[in-house]
């Protein structure tokens, strides 16, 4: 139900990339008043327009439906004067140990400070970037204050509130979350955000409620747990491949009917990448080293993920010979993104590139940014088709369901100087039916025991 403007907390949001940009629409399809903040003229000119330059499913169709609630600007005194509440949803990148770095969000604390100076009444900053454990209640605090002349309590309000969701989906996570995480400095600050979340999400998600440090732990050993899944399947998938008649995926889904275990992020593939998982799993085992703890498991985990791409790319020497042509589909880290960052399918081309492979690259968001990385090592397909008639080997290596249009034609191959006449084709997410290919191809899945 939409609540009469004027009667929600006006909002704004500062960082109006891939994560502010959808928060700051979500917010405005749900009845708030929201201005962006951001430091680039570009986003802020695309939000005033009614258009972001992000790839996100439903984003720009929020945005065009609420502009008479969405604005941006550059100037932080005018988005605090407007604004009940602050959202920072800045970038945090990783530092050479592989810990968060707060500098944009204190530069967001320093001129949020400022801006405040200037306004009477109560405010929250919310600080929904992943931080370091430690960070909300430590500099990120000090700096706030310092800023302001004010002390976090009765006039000013910190909370420490990541998301929990996934590019590709982000609209539909921030409606629809599992759960609410909370750090408050007090029950005043809580409540006030609760109260955003209670008229922002379409479920009922469960709040969970605790200080800004157990707040900040509970982040990164959501994503580390997570993490944890996912090499332990693709450990299981690699055992599997060993073992003649074992199916990776059988084994998995009788562990997940398991409700100690579950089933989610259980599937022998390949590893994860992103902006989140591998640099969470990281940065938390780079905390408990620095505070004299144990953290073996998450340290396994980082291993057997960088693991991934040499098994794939041992696999792929068993069917094709040094200098054939090689197709490899897929270079987002997961499907509906055109994100590359930390993605095994780019990882991948480059080390099959490196060994002498001719590399043909596809995919239908991420070609030109994977292009970027990878330079002249690959060759970017001009079309699907094409990446596939053209290939000796071809490895579908993000889920995309556009690969399931693949025609089994374009997979027949000549008989030519007594070649083979049939395509082996590497699956590595399970897209395509090997039956529909049996007259022509061989697919192949992880896991499964040859």
């Amino acid at each position: 139900m939409e609540m009469a403007s004027g009667t929600l907390p006006r909002v704004n949001v500062v960082g109006l990339g891939k994560l502010g940009a959808p928060l700051a629409a979500v917010l405005a399809s749900r009845g708030f008043t929201v201005i962006g903040l951001d430091v680039n003229k570009t986003l802020v000119d695309a939000l005033n327009a009614g258009k972001m330059p992000i790839v996100e499913p439903q984003l720009n169709e929020l945005i065009a439906a609420n502009r008479q609630r969405l604005s941006a600007t550059m100037d932080a005194s005018e988005a605090v004067h407007k604004s009940d509440a602050s959202f920072v949803i800045v970038p945090t990148p990783s530092d050479s140990t592989g810990v968060f770095s707060n500098r944009f969000v204190l530069q967001a604390m320093a001129s949020l400070g400022k801006a405040l100076r200037a306004k009477q009444g109560y405010h929250l900053v919310v600080i929904t970037s992943t931080v370091m454990p430690g960070s909300t209640g430590g500099e990120i605090k000090a700096a706030l204050e310092k800023a302001s002349g004010r002390k976090v309590g009765p006039e000013l309000g910190l909370c420490y509130n990541p998301e929990f969701i996934a590019l590709g989906s982000v609209v539909r996570d921030m409606l629809y979350p599992d759960s609410i995480l909370i750090g408050e400095g007090d029950a005043k600050s809580g409540d006030l955000l609760q109260s955003i979340y209670v008229q922002m999400c379409e479920n009922k998600p469960p709040v969970q409620r605790m200080n800004w440090i157990s707040a900040e732990l509970t982040k990164i050993s959501v994503n580390t747990y997570v993490t944890t899944k996912i090499s332990y399947a693709n450990m299981l998938a690699d055992i599997c491949d060993r073992l003649p008649g074992a199916d990776v995926d059988v084994v998995t889904k009788a562990l997940g009917a398991d409700t100690r275990i579950g089933s989610k992020y259980l599937k022998g593939a390949m590893g994860y990448g992103g902006p989140c998982f591998p640099r969470d799993n990281v940065a938390f085992a780079a905390l408990a080293r620095r505070i004299g703890a144990r953290a073996d498991v998450a340290e396994a985990t980082d291993r057997i993920n960088n693991h991934q791409i040499d098994r794939l790319a041992d696999l792929v020497s068993k069917f094709a010979k040094t200098g054939t042509r090689i197709a490899l589909l897929g270079l987002s880290y997961k499907p509906h993104t055109p994100v590359v960052e930390e993605s095994h399918s780019v990882k991948l081309a480059a080390k099959l590139a490196d060994a002498g492979y001719i590399v043909t690259v596809h995919d239908p968001l991420a070609q030109d940014a994977a292009i970027a990385v990878l330079g002249d090592k690959v060759v970017g397909a001009s079309s699907l088709d094409g990446a596939v008639r053209d290939c000796d080997l071809l490895i579908v290596a993000t889920g995309w369901p556009q690969y399931k249009a693949i025609d089994p034609a374009w997979c027949k191959r000549g008989n030519s100087n007594g070649g083979n006449q049939r395509l082996t084709i590497l699956d590595l997410w399970r897209t395509l039916p090997a039956e529909k290919f049996a007259d022509v191809a061989d697919v192949l899945y992880l896991g499964y025991g040859r």
